[in-house]
């Protein structure tokens, strides 16, 4: 970089000399010239000769190269060296905004952690992750990277997570804790059970998706490779058509119809489109993954601009899929003698509903007081609690033993807990919405999703409540898998040009994450299926990331389109000036270098874009 902006200052200083100073002996102002335009156009030069003995001759050196030759040949020294001093000019603002878009992919490149220390006959061994083999143990101190997936079996420490989350606040990790490569231990010393080679580790997967992000282009970027291709050899051609026939049907020298062709070269390069346009998405995807937001391709950020069909998954993604205590209603006792003798008869149950029972009861349970449990499979639990016959369990339990049911017009799985033979009343388990699930679906609609769907395999009636609490247009209940692929199979039938995304935990719905034109995993840490069927991974559970990067894709493709819409623009008017020779040289040099450069730094407008989103 130094040497470049060296190059440049040396070349612009004998420019000026060789302009305004006139030597007694013009062969030196000449010669100053010739080494000025050397020195920035020497190596444009050897690409172009490169290029055209590999085949690829209309590029951007070959058209630098012959207009600036050729004014060098009608004696047009000052502009000549001028296009090639503009042009590197332009190439090192655009290397440097491209440097800068690199600098969210250069930070994440980061998380690869160097060395694993590998804990081994009561010995440290500092070896490359690589050698690290499943059950290995290793020690990771504070402040280093943690190497590679795995669960702590001693120590107590804090672990930054934001490389891999984008989640600032740090998370505290205690033995039987789950913790992933790339993040950074930042204060107690671990011990960590090794679950993953490094090549399956999450790091691993990551830093494949990101580097392997610009692997699938977008219908913007196909344009511009295509019309590239075509557009500059029919340039070069009416170039040449200028330089020949102008002087034939009009009045004007050989050496004008040459100095018109050579400024119709320098403006036809389309180096604005060739660059800015994958800049934009480069910076996008770079810029997300800082954000915790894994793109897996530049047309998956086209393709999110074009949803209007949200699908969401219930269970883990809309609602946190942990089951909760939400109500308790009782006959002829208090609410903690129920709860108490319901957490009692539950104790030895491994079942969701009995650790809800067990984690809402704050009492000692008394092991002592438990007898004669009997689970009735299907039905629920009776058991002898302090000399008194307990049953625990669903409507079809108290129906079985001939036990009349309180009526009640709850919503979501009633345990009716009944002593001595009568109902004293019922818990109302259920799971609980996220707290930010109705401001993101809220958000969407404002977005211009036009269609918010829910598929679920629970119950249809505490999944329609759900839906109606979150103002979700249709919901779709009592589902298996398959049935949720053939839905949105359905739905995608009904669609033309706008797209439908699916958003899942990863786990459980990895067919309809790969049917849906965006595949969006919700929380997907450490998750193999979510990394490998989601075409968005987003790596912690704020749903309000969805909207962030729908956010990304609108901002993105506005950047696009308006850098395609100038350069042409520009570019089309400038040719037509230069046709009818008003336009000059100079305004050739703007409309090629300068536009790139206003296109560029355009593009990196899609970095504060993220930062903002950052700030939300």
């Amino acid at each position: 970089m130094k040497k470049d902006v060296l190059k440049i200052i040396i070349s612009f200083v004998l420019l000026l000399i060789s302009t305004f100073i006139k030597f007694d002996y013009s062969w030196i102002n000449y010669a100053l010239y010739i080494v000025s335009y050397l020195i920035v156009g020497l190596e444009i030069l050897i690409k172009a000769l490169v290029n055209i003995f590999k085949g690829k001759v209309f590029d951007e050196n070959f058209l630098m190269s012959v207009a600036t030759l050729g004014a060098i040949a009608i004696n047009e020294l000052p502009e000549a060296v001028s296009v090639m001093l503009f042009y590197q000019i332009g190439e090192f603002f655009q290397d440097l905004a491209v440097d800068k878009s690199r600098k969210s992919i250069t930070e994440l490149m980061d998380i690869r952690p160097d060395y694993a220390n590998l804990y081994v006959d009561n010995e440290i061994k500092k070896v490359n992750p690589n050698e690290v083999r499943i059950n290995d143990i290793i020690v990771v101190k504070p402040g280093e990277k943690i190497p590679l997936d795995g669960t702590i079996i001693e120590g107590t420490s804090s672990i930054d997570t934001k490389a891999i989350t984008g989640e600032p606040m740090p998370v505290d990790a205690e033995k039987g804790n789950s913790v992933y490569s790339g993040c950074i231990n930042l204060n107690g010393l671990i011990k960590i059970q090794v679950k993953k080679e490094f090549a399956k580790s999450t790091v691993s997967k990551i830093l494949d998706l990101v580097e392997n992000a610009n692997s699938k282009k977008t219908k913007s970027e196909n344009f511009v490779t295509k019309f590239a291709k075509y557009y500059t050899p029919i340039v070069v051609l009416l170039a040449i058509v200028i330089a020949i026939f102008i002087p034939l049907l009009t009045s004007q020298s050989f050496n004008d119809a040459l100095y018109i062709a050579l400024s119709f070269l320098v403006v036809s390069c389309p180096c604005a489109l060739v660059v800015s346009i994958p800049l934009s998405f480069f910076s996008a995807i770079g810029g997300a993954s800082q954000m915790g937001i894994l793109i897996k391709g530049s047309n998956y950020i086209e393709a999110l601009s074009k949803v209007d069909t949200m699908v969401f998954d219930k269970t883990g993604t809309l609602t946190k899929g942990t089951f909760n205590v939400q109500k308790i209603v009782t006959r002829d006792i208090n609410e903690d003698k129920l709860l108490k003798y319901a957490a009692h008869a539950e104790y030895f149950s491994t079942h969701p509903l009995a650790i809800a029972i067990k984690k809402a009861y704050t009492g000692q349970i008394e092991k002592s007081k438990i007898k004669k449990v009997k689970e009735l499979s299907g039905y629920g639990i009776e058991a002898q609690i302090d000399n008194v016959t307990i049953l625990i369990g669903n409507e079809k339990l108290l129906i079985d033993h001939n036990i009349d049911a309180l009526n009640h017009d709850e919503l979501g799985t009633i345990v009716y807990v009944c002593i001595d033979k009568k109902c004293q009343g019922y818990l109302v388990i259920a799971d609980e919405i996220k707290a930010d699930a109705k401001l993101m679906i809220d958000e969407l609609k404002n977005n211009s999703v036009e269609k918010i769907v829910m598929l679920t395999g629970d119950k249809e009636d505490a999944s329609k409540d759900i839906a109606k609490s979150l103002n979700i247009d249709e919901v779709y209940a009592n589902l298996l898998p398959q049935d949720k692929v053939k839905i949105v199979d359905e739905l995608l039938q009904n669609k033309k040009d706008n797209k439908l995304a699916f958003v899942g935990d990863g786990i459980n719905d990895a067919p309809v994450l790969a049917r849906a034109d965006i595949g969006i995993a919700m929380g997907a840490l450490g998750a193999d299926s979510a990394i490998e069927a989601a075409d968005i991974v987003i790596m912690t559970d704020e749903l309000k990331k969805i909207n962030n990067a729908i956010k990304l894709s609108t901002k993105t493709m506005k950047i696009v389109r308006e850098n395609i819409i100038l350069a042409i623009a520009i570019k089309v008017i400038v040719l037509l000036l230069t046709l009818i020779g008003i336009s000059t040289m100079w305004e050739a040099v703007f409309a090629d270098v300068g536009v790139t450069l206003i296109a560029v730094l355009n593009s990196l407008r899609t970095l504060q874009t993220n930062k903002k989103l950052q700030i939300n």
